[in-house]
């Protein structure tokens, strides 16, 4: 098992290191400087962390914790305004996330980790009963855990886009769940979004209290996205 933290401690204790180990430490060390997240809470993952990299390998930075990563988008955004960094945008998903950028000529990628307080739920506290795909417009009412995987958006004013996904009030969604990766992070609060889904309904195992949501990317059918509106 390779922990992203860890990866970055080891990297950082070597004491001779090629071109791309180098300009991976430089930039978290620019990073954690500039926005005042310590060095503890970054960690890489990717080839870089499997010692299997080469000098074409992108650099896949992590930072834990919710509050963090949005301190490190907002650093981000300013670095790129002075012309310190740039963002690499190749598809539409890439700039509603802006994750992607480029430091010294090479390509590094940020995401976000839980810290342990995040977890807020166990295996099996809850009980997941699939019902039938849906196709709907929404607006985002909370994305402070979007940026996670999986993704998790509080939604309000669902509207159905086909008969088929048109549901009674007891069974409208309010939360939706992306196992996909790339749609983390898509859209925040306040947007509009359209999402395919498996409308499920979820049990809590020891209260019995029950509600809705969609979940993007369970495998059943390949028409499940997120998509910004």
């Amino acid at each position: 098992m390779y922990v992203p933290r860890d990866c970055l401690e080891h990297l950082l204790a070597l004491e001779k290191r090629d071109s791309l180990q180098n300009t991976a430490i430089n930039l978290v060390e620019l990073l954690s400087k500039e926005s005042s997240i310590p060095l503890k809470d970054f960690g890489l993952h990717g080839s870089i962390a499997l010692n299997m990299h080469t000098s074409r390998s992108d650099i896949d930075l992590v930072v834990y914790g919710g509050r963090n990563f949005r301190k490190l988008e907002d650093l981000i955004d300013r670095l790129v305004e002075n012309g310190t960094l740039n963002y690499v945008f190749k598809n539409r998903i890439d700039k509603a996330r802006r994750y992607k950028g480029r430091f010294k000529g090479k390509q590094f990628m940020f995401n976000a980790v839980r810290n342990n307080e995040e977890i807020k739920s166990k295996y099996g506290d809850f009980k997941y009963t699939p019902l039938h795909k849906v196709t709907f417009k929404c607006k985002v009412k909370d994305d402070s855990e979007a940026m996670f995987r999986p993704a998790v958006y509080n939604i309000k004013d669902y509207d159905p886009v086909n008969p088929g996904s048109e549901l009674r009030d007891d069974l409208v969604p309010i939360v939706v769940v992306s196992m996909i990766g790339c749609y983390r992070n898509i859209a925040r609060k306040g947007d509009s979004i359209r999402v395919s889904g498996m409308l499920e309904h979820v049990q809590h195992a020891k209260t019995k209290e029950t509600f809705h949501q969609v979940v993007v990317g369970t495998g059943s059918n390949e028409e499940e996205y997120l998509w910004p509106l």
